[in-house]
């Protein structure tokens, strides 16, 4: 049984690497799998769970060995600490070094996932994506029945910091791709880059690079104590600078190793690259990482120069907010004055018993069987302005909600089949006025099926905009009677 299981798992994980893994669904484990190991920083051993989640669940981290087992999302509002690593902290609890396991996640398409772990970091294993990628694919990939909205970079967002010379962008492209470059002054580095064209690459290009260190950091971190869980297998140590053999005999000893060298290009021998710009690459991984703390799958070119936890982590809050401000925007219908309509005034009063004054729908401009988005132009003329607010003239906002029906009702009668039909009103809910509508405005109204019409019964949900602006929003619902 155990050998078929690894057998569905590794079938599982070929589909995700081909084209039959639809990356516009949702995507979970298909089974918990657990790895233990020390975490870098704080030396303490923890097991980490990966556990399957349900659609929209995300990535959350739950510390199971605090009373009440807290829960800690990965939010980028989050971080607390950037210094060595990404540290969450939220509901009394912290979480640190978050950024190899969430790469592997982000890099093997799954989206819904709860990381349960017994210790305060995420251990280090060998200082890369790679063991939590293969844990993934022992548990299985499982699509779940429910879309992934992508957000769309649509304009260039930029982050800076003149200090430590950070420039990074996001770009609009029809994928998730990352490109890095790095430049440390350094002989033994030099200016290295890496790119990643496409996500299903993740597994081959960039999980198993291990993250790096100069030899001078690792001594001050050594001389601080500050790296309890460290080992020289699962960190590249660049040597920059000349070791003499007092400083060798005493990384021999810390290390627990007979004899430590530096090679000629100046690594320390402990191990052999995976990638001659293996750094370029980590760094990559990084801002994968990172970048998973937005909370939101997007579509997008980022280019990262001179990236590091800090950096990455406010570029995350950028790109967070661009999408929380953008969000609305998603589904806005667009109108174009100069295209003909799907439907004019004609049909709309031969479908509609509506006449002046109260035919409040001048066009349709689009029409489907869950959706119509209607035109109604006001004008100074509009008979409701000399007595509403004159002197400032206001479009009431019952008036919107009216026109907003009548839209409804174009679409309703138009899915009843032949015959003659009115809609009538039975019930309106979630009423909101958000924004004021003056002459000269073009109202857009859309509505939109909140379910199936049955028996007669027509749910929609309404809103009206002026350009992107939301005016106002309702759920309602009306009965269809015919003539």
């Amino acid at each position: 049984m155990a050998i078929f299981a690894q057998l569905q798992n590794r079938i599982k994980f070929y589909y995700y690497m081909n084209s039959d893994f639809n990356p516009d669904k949702q995507h979970t484990l298909n089974a918990p799998v657990s790895i233990s190991g020390t975490g870098l920083h704080t030396g303490v051993m923890a097991t980490l769970t990966l556990n399957p989640a349900a659609p929209g669940f995300g990535f959350q981290f739950k510390r199971i060995d605090l009373p009440n087992q807290p829960i800690i999302k990965a939010d980028c509002d989050l971080v607390t600490d950037v210094s060595r690593g990404t540290t969450l902290e939220a509901n009394g609890a912290k979480i640190s070094t978050v950024e190899h396991v969430l790469a592997a996640l982000v890099g093997m398409g799954v989206d819904n996932c709860l990381l349960e772990i017994n210790g305060p970091e995420m251990p280090i294993m060998d200082g890369s994506s790679a063991p939590f990628v293969a844990l993934i694919e022992e548990a299985g990939i499982t699509e779940q029945d429910a879309e992934k909205v992508w957000y769309d970079i649509e304009d260039n967002i930029y982050h800076y910091d003149e200090e430590k010379r950070v420039e990074m962008v996001a770009m609009p492209a029809a994928e998730y791709q990352v490109t890095t470059l790095i430049d440390f002054n350094s002989p033994v580095l030099g200016t290295q880059h890496a790119g990643l064209k496409q996500m299903s690459d993740f597994k081959k290009e960039i999980a198993p690079c291990r993250t790096f260190c100069f030899l001078h950091e690792l001594e001050m971190l050594l001389d601080n104590n500050l790296i309890k869980g460290g080992d020289i297998n699962n960190a590249i140590v660049i040597v920059d600078k000349k070791v003499d053999d007092k400083e060798m005999e005493r990384l021999n000893k810390i290390f627990k190793k007979d004899k430590i060298e530096v090679k000629s290009e100046g690594y320390l021998n402990n191990l052999e690259l995976r990638f001659p710009n293996e750094p370029a690459r980590h760094k990559l991984l990084d801002v994968v990482g990172d970048l998973a703390l937005i909370g939101y799958p997007i579509k997008g070119r980022i280019i990262a120069n001179r990236p590091g936890h800090s950096s990455n982590v406010e570029f995350a809050k950028k790109i967070k907010h661009y999408i929380k401000k953008n969000k609305q925007n998603k589904g806005i219908p667009v109108y174009d004055p100069s295209m003909p309509p799907v439907h004019d005034y004609q049909f709309i009063e031969k479908t509609l018993p509506h006449r002046f004054p109260f035919a409040l729908v001048d066009k349709v401009i689009e029409l489907s069987d869950t959706q119509i988005v209607g035109i109604k132009n006001v004008t100074i003329n509009e008979w409701f302005f000399q007595g509403h607010f004159p002197g400032n003239p206001v479009m009431p906002g019952v008036l919107q909600i009216e026109a907003l029906a009548q839209c409804g009702g174009i679409l309703a009668i138009n899915l009843s089949g032949e015959g003659q039909y009115d809609t009538y009103f039975l019930k309106i809910d979630n009423c909101k006025f958000k924004s004021m509508v003056k002459p000269g405005d073009t109202l857009i109204l859309k509505m939109e099926l909140s379910a199936p019409i049955r028996r007669g019964i027509c749910e929609m949900r309404g809103t009206t905009y002026v350009g992107n602006r939301i005016c106002a929003e309702a759920d309602m619902v009306a009965q269809i009677v015919k003539r």
